[in-house]
């Protein structure tokens, strides 16, 4: 999403909201702009950026506050145990999976997962507004 990533993922942030030490999920993390928006400005406890791209990663890994990881993993397999995360987000990436609600099913069927979710979706034709 290029020139919008950064932007949107500050909005995103501050209408999602949450408490300071949360554990954040960023699924489809691309370049890390979500997920460096969530390091920066919600304080959490932890904040993890997964995509299937290992290039994505690197560049993830290479732009965002040191407080953030990243790992390679498909949304449709998470690697997640146990509920390890009280929010779980997405930003302009549930529109490039097949079929995209694969990953919401992956997340909502983690044994005792009751926390927030969130995600930002690009529609043909818009931009983003303050």
């Amino acid at each position: 999403m290029g020139r919008w990533s950064r932007r949107v993922a500050e909005l995103f942030v501050t209408r999602l909201g949450g408490p300071a030490g949360m554990r954040w999920l960023d699924i489809g993390c691309g370049t890390g702009a979500l997920t460096a928006a969530v390091a920066t400005r919600c304080r959490p406890r932890t904040v993890l950026g997964l995509d299937r791209s290992p290039e994505f990663v690197r560049a993830a890994r290479a732009a965002a506050p040191g407080t953030a990881r990243f790992a390679v993993a498909d949304a449709s397999a998470l690697p997640l145990r146990d509920a390890a995360f009280d929010a779980v987000v997405s930003g302009l990436a549930l529109n490039f999976l097949e079929p995209p609600g694969t990953a919401v099913e992956e997340v909502e069927g983690q044994p005792g997962w009751s926390g927030r979710a969130g995600a930002s979706l690009r529609t043909s034709g818009t931009t983003p507004k303050e």
